[in-house]
């Protein structure tokens, strides 16, 4: 692998775990202040993996066009 397939990974993983972080938490802090569940737990989780997922693999997608 190239040196900028490497950084493509890295940075790509990095911003996934983080982009996965931030909507796991704000569905948590949405579900802490109101008095109704906006989202169960499961889809909090399920939408917390998948979309960063995808957003992953169609970004790779896009970078690895030549």
């Amino acid at each position: 692998m190239k040196k900028k397939n490497y950084l493509f990974w890295i940075f790509g993983i990095l911003q996934s775990i983080t982009l996965a972080l931030i909507i796991f938490f704000v569905f948590k802090s949405l579900n802490n202040i109101t008095e109704l569940r906006v989202i169960g737990l499961d889809t909090q989780i399920l939408l917390s993996i998948q979309f960063p997922l995808f957003l992953l693999i169609v970004e790779y997608l896009i970078y690895s066009k030549e």
